[in-house]
């Protein structure tokens, strides 16, 4: 019961700091997304260690066809996850949180302007 309490508390953070997203800068995107190269791609759609970021902005979780997921991140997807602002802002800070079991093994982005401008520049790669 606490862990759901402290979840929606969390979703309602999230969800009232979302009309910010929109404000998020993607050159400076950019540079906090240096640390994400490692294990993503934006450029070529090509997966790495972990999935192709080119057009997540929309997408179904766990959706890219030749990527094999963890089982959690499989089960997001069938419950309806799209990775739209709001989603994205939910799980950058804290992906296994978000995601308990997940695969990814980066702790996460802990500051919002951070978790704002990655989005903007996920967001210029359609």
């Amino acid at each position: 019961m606490f862990k759901r309490t402290v979840l929606a508390a969390f979703a309602t953070t999230v969800l009232i700091a979302a009309p910010a997203l929109a404000d998020g800068d993607a050159e400076k995107g950019e540079k906090t997304f240096n640390a994400c190269k490692a294990c993503h791609d934006v450029e070529k759609g090509v997966n790495k260690v972990g999935p192709t970021l080119k057009g997540v902005v929309g997408r179904k979780a766990a959706s890219v066809a030749d990527y094999k997921y963890s089982e959690a991140m499989t089960a997001k997807g069938a419950e309806g996850i799209v990775w739209d602002e709001a989603t994205l802002a939910a799980y950058l800070p804290d992906p296994k949180a978000f995601v308990p079991k997940t695969k990814m093994a980066y702790a996460g982005l802990k500051k919002p302007e951070d978790v704002a401008n990655v989005i903007a520049y996920l967001k210029a790669h359609p």
